[in-house]
C-alpha cells in the first residue's frame, strides 16, 4: 500500500475514533513551527548580512595612516565626548551608551566618508552630523593637502576657531603633523589646548642628578672648532665646584644699556651654579651643527626639558635652554625630534608669556622651526620683536636695534632707567609704560616693519666673561653680527639702523665691510639710514679711567678701542662718513648732556658732545639725558614720519 493510500486509511480511522481534529490541529501547529523558523534563519541571516556590511563599510571609511596608529598606542588616554551619568537626564546607562555608540558610529561613517571621498559618500550624506563636528575633521584633512595655501588656511581657521568642545581641540592635537602644530603654536589666537602635554621624561640613572647627568652631557660633546675662551670655561664648568666658580666669575663691567655703569668688585662676585655654567658651554657648543647632533644623541632634548621645569623661577637658566634649543633648530633635519619630545607645546606656552625675553626666545625658536612660512633663520642673538605670530599683512622694511656694551636686546630699549622686571604692561597700560618700545609702541604704530633687535653680550664668552683668552675687537664681532643678520634675511628689504653707544661703532663697521663682500651687496642698497644713540664716534674718556683699587673698568681690547682720539676710531669715521655721503644714507644723532653716575663717587660725560657729533650739525638732535636714559625717551617720535 503506498503513502497516499496509508494516509487516507489512517484519516478514516482517526474520525471513527474521534481524533481527527487533534490530528488537524497537530499539523497546522507544526507547519506554523516550521515557518517560524523559516523566518527566524532569515531574520539571522539578514542580520548577519547586515552586520557585515556595516562592519566591511566601516572598515573601508576608515584608512587610518599606520603611523598614526602606532603613535596612538604610545598614548595613554583618548578623548571622547562625555555623557551625564545621572538617571534622571538618561533612560538608563545601557540605553544612553548605546545610543551615543549609535550616533558616534553614524558621525565617523559619514565625515569619514566626506573626508576620504570614499564610494558611500552618496550613501551617508544624509545623516544628521553638527557642521562643527565635520569642521575638525575637514580642517585636518585640508592641513595635510599638498596646496600650500590650502594648508596655511587650514591651520589659521582653527587657531581662529573659539567654540568647539575640549575633546575637539584634544582630536586636533593627537591627529596633527609637525608642520600644522607648528603653524599653530605660531598663530596669535590659537588654543592651548591644541598641543598635548610633553611626553614623560625618561627617568634619571641610579645614584645620577641633572647637574651630574648635565656634567656628562658636556662632557661628550666634542672640544674642536671652539675658541680658546669656550675651552676655558668648559673646563671651569665640569672641573670645579659652584663654590670655586662663583669665586673665579669674574669680571667688571661697565657702560652700556643694563642701568650703567655697572662694576663689580672682586669682593663681591655674583653666585653662580654648576648647571648655570654647564649650559652656557652648551649654549656655544649648540651653534655647531655637529655638536647639535651630539647633544640630540646623548638625550639632551629631554635632559633640558627636565631642567627647563625643575627651575621654572629660574628665568636665567630657562633663557639659556631656550637659545640651546633654538640653535638646534637651525638644523632642518632635528625638527621632527624636537617636535616629539614636546618642545613646541612649551614654546607655544612661552609665545604668550608677558615676560618680553621668554617670548621672544620662544618666538626665534618657532621661527626657526617653521620652514612653511619662515625662509629665514635667526641665530642666538637674533630676535623678531615683531611680528613674532604669523601674519598675513606683507612686512615692508625692516628696522635693526643694535645695543652698546652691556648692553641688552631688550632692557636697553625700555622706556626709563629702572629697576622694574621685563614684564609687558596690560594694554591699558601700553600708552603710559613699556619696557621695550620697539615691541609696543613702534610696532603698533608700524605694524608693516619687521623690527629686530640684536644681542652680542653673554656671561660666557663675551664682555662679561673674564676670559684671559678674551681678544675680540670690533671688527671680529661686527663680521659675526653680519653673518647672523644676513642669515636672517637682513638685506632682502629696505632697512634703518638704530644703534647706542659702541652699537653704532659696530653699525658702521659692518656697513663698510658689507661694501668689499659681493654676496652682502643688497645690505647696503637697501639701507635707507641710521640713528645714532649717543655713539663716541671719536672715543671715550671712559676707558682712561679706573675708581680707586677696588674697581676696573673693561679691561678688554674693545674699551681700549674706545679710547679718545683712537687712531682706529678717526680711520672708522672718516671712512663712513665719505661712504654715507657717496651712499646718500640719512643720519641722525642724539647727544647726551647729561653725566652718568659710576659706581658710587664719579659723574662722567660718558660720550661728550664733540665725540656724539658729526660734521654736520644739522644731524644733532641734544637730549637732555645720561649715557644710559638718552635711547629711552620720545622714542617712538623718531619713526612717527
Amino acid at each position: 500500500m503506498d503513502s497516499k493510500m496509508s494516509l487516507a486509511a489512517y484519516c478514516i480511522i482517526c474520525r471513527r475514533i474521534g481524533t481527527s481534529t487533534s490530528l488537524l490541529k497537530r499539523d497546522t501547529y507544526w507547519r506554523e513551527i516550521r515557518n517560524i523558523i523559516k523566518f527566524t534563519g532569515s531574520l539571522i541571516l539578514g542580520s548577519s548580512l547586515f552586520l557585515t556590511y556595516e562592519i566591511l563599510a566601516l572598515k573601508k571609511s576608515l584608512t587610518l595612516d599606520t603611523q598614526v596608529v602606532e603613535r596612538e598606542k604610545m598614548k595613554s588616554y583618548i578623548y571622547v565626548n562625555t555623557i551625564s551619568l545621572d538617571k534622571g537626564e538618561n533612560l538608563g546607562i545601557t540605553y544612553q551608551a548605546r545610543k551615543e555608540l549609535h550616533k558616534a558610529v553614524r558621525k565617523v561613517l559619514a565625515t569619514s566618508a566626506k573626508i576620504l571621498w570614499s564610494p558611500f559618500a552618496d550613501t551617508f550624506s544624509t545623516v544628521d552630523v553638527d557642521d562643527h563636528e565635520c569642521s575638525v575633521w575637514l580642517l585636518l584633512r585640508k592641513s595635510k593637502s599638498e596646496d600650500e595655501a590650502a594648508r596655511l588656511q587650514a591651520v589659521q581657521e582653527m587657531s581662529e576657531s573659539h567654540h568647539w568642545h575640549d575633546y575637539q581641540y584634544r582630536i586636533i592635537a593627537q591627529a596633527s603633523d609637525p608642520r600644522t602644530l607648528i603653524g599653530l603654536a605660531r598663530s596669535k589666537d590659537s588654543d592651548l589646548r591644541f598641543f598635548l602635554p610633553p611626553p614623560p621624561l625618561p627617568s634619571l640613572k641610579e645614584d645620577s642628578s641633572i647637574e651630574e647627568e648635565l656634567r656628562q652631557l658636556l662632557a661628550s660633546l666634542p672640544q674642536t672648532e671652539l675658541d680658546e675662551c669656550i675651552r676655558y670655561f668648559t673646563s671651569l664648568a665640569l672641573s670645579e665646584s659652584s663654590q670655586s666658580l662663583a669665586a673665579q666669575k669674574g669680571g667688571l663691567w661697565c657702560f652700556g644699556g643694563n642701568g650703567l655703569p655697572y662694576a663689580e668688585s672682586f669682593g663681591e662676585v655674583p653666585s653662580a651654579t654648576v648647571e648655570m655654567f654647564c649650559l652656557e658651554a652648551i649654549v656655544k657648543h649648540s651653534e655647531i651643527s655637529e655638536h647639535c647632533d651630539q647633544i640630540e644623541a646623548s638625550g639632551g632634548l629631554q635632559l633640558l626639558q627636565r631642567l627647563y621645569q625643575l627651575y621654572k623661577d629660574c628665568p636665567k637658566i630657562q633663557r639659556n635652554i631656550m637659545r640651546i634649543i633654538g640653535n638646534m633648530a637651525l638644523n632642518d633635519h632635528l625638527h621632527p625630534t624636537i617636535v616629539h619630545s614636546g618642545w613646541v607645546s612649551i614654546m607655544a606656552e612661552a609665545m604668550k608669556s608677558q615676560h618680553i625675553m621668554e617670548a621672544s626666545h620662544a618666538a626665534r625658536t618657532l621661527a626657526n622651526l617653521d620652514r612653511e612660512t619662515v625662509k629665514e633663520k635667526y641665530h642666538d642673538g637674533v630676535y623678531v620683536l615683531h611680528p613674532q605670530y604669523r601674519t598675513s599683512e606683507p612686512i615692508k622694511a625692516d628696522v635693526l636695534f643694535i645695543h652698546g656694551l652691556m648692553g641688552a636686546a631688550f632692557r636697553t630699549w625700555r622706556q626709563q632707567d629702572c629697576d622694574q622686571v621685563l614684564i609687558e604692561k596690560p594694554p591699558e597700560d601700553e600708552d603710559r609704560y613699556t619696557t621695550c618700545w620697539p615691541k609696543t609702541w613702534l610696532a603698533r604704530d608700524c605694524p608693516a616693519l619687521r623690527i629686530i633687535s640684536v644681542e652680542y653680550d653673554t656671561s660666557l664668552s663675551d664682555w662679561r666673561a673674564r676670559c684671559p683668552m678674551e681678544r675680540k675687537s670690533i671688527a671680529f664681532r661686527s663680521d659675526e653680527l653680519l653673518r647672523k643678520l644676513r642669515a636672517a634675511g637682513v638685506g632682502d628689504r629696505p632697512m634703518i639702523w638704530v644703534s647706542h653707544s659702541m652699537g653704532g661703532l659696530l653699525v658702521k663697521k659692518m656697513l663698510l665691510e658689507a661694501s668689499k663682500k659681493p654676496e652682502m651687496r643688497t645690505v647696503i642698497n637697501n639701507t635707507r639710514g641710521m640713528i645714532f644713540y649717543s655713539v663716541p664716534h671719536h672715543g671715550s674718556h671712559l676707558a682712561e679711567y679706573s675708581v680707586n683699587i677696588r674697581y676696573l673698568l673693561f679691561p678688554s681690547l674693545e674699551v681700549k678701542e674706545l679710547s679718545k682720539d683712537s687712531p682706529a676710531l678717526k680711520t672708522l669715521q672718516d671712512d663712513f662718513l665719505e661712504f654715507a655721503k657717496d651712499k646718500n644714507f640719512q643720519v641722525l644723532n642724539f647727544v647726551e648732556t647729561l653725566p652718568t653716575t659710576i659706581g658710587s663717587m664719579l659723574k662722567l660725560h660718558v660720550v661728550t658732545v664733540e665725540s656724539a657729533a658729526p660734521s654736520n650739525p644739522a644731524n644733532i638732535v641734544m637730549m637732555a639725558s645720561t649715557q644710559s636714559g638718552i635711547c629711552c625717551r620720545q622714542q617712538n617720535m623718531v619713526f612717527s614720519s
